[in-house]
């Protein structure tokens, strides 16, 4: 009964709040990540997978996003064009997918898998990540 009128008080009511909702902001990114099927990277460890694993970078922004700038040696296949030109993808190499932010990327990533690609990741941050880390880009 002790921990009912304590849990029930209403200063510890709004702590108790706190704490859960802290609790599950912690959490949130967790989540985010788990979604779309694919592994996050970071820029290091794409890097790692390139020069290791001949992993191939998939750019799926739009062409004119793709043409303003991208990444040397990506591969430049919007999302809306995916089910038509994913079979020019090879499928016994490492795919890392790039898009503008690193939302997009997730879903198409899940899609992918569903086609067979087993080996599938996303570049955490997208373009802007890579943009921030002052890394080159090309418009060839």
């Amino acid at each position: 009964m002790d921990l009912m009128q304590f849990l029930l008080d209403q200063n510890n009511i709004f702590i108790l709040a706190v704490a859960v909702v802290s609790g599950v902001m912690l959490c949130l990114p967790g989540l985010r990540k788990g979604r779309g099927g694919a592994h996050a990277v970071d820029i290091a460890q794409a890097t790692q997978l390139v020069n290791k694993s001949q992993a191939v970078w998939v750019d799926v922004r739009a062409a004119e996003q793709y043409q303003a700038g991208h990444i040397a040696q990506a591969r430049s296949l919007p999302a809306q064009d995916l089910e038509s030109k994913a079979g020019n993808l090879p499928k016994n190499k490492p795919l890392i997918l790039v898009c503008e932010q690193g939302r997009s990327a997730p879903r198409i990533a899940q899609r992918l898998r569903s086609q067979g690609f087993a080996d599938v990741y996303t570049l955490e941050g997208g373009m802007r990540a890579w943009y921030a880390a002052n890394l080159p880009v090309t418009q060839k």
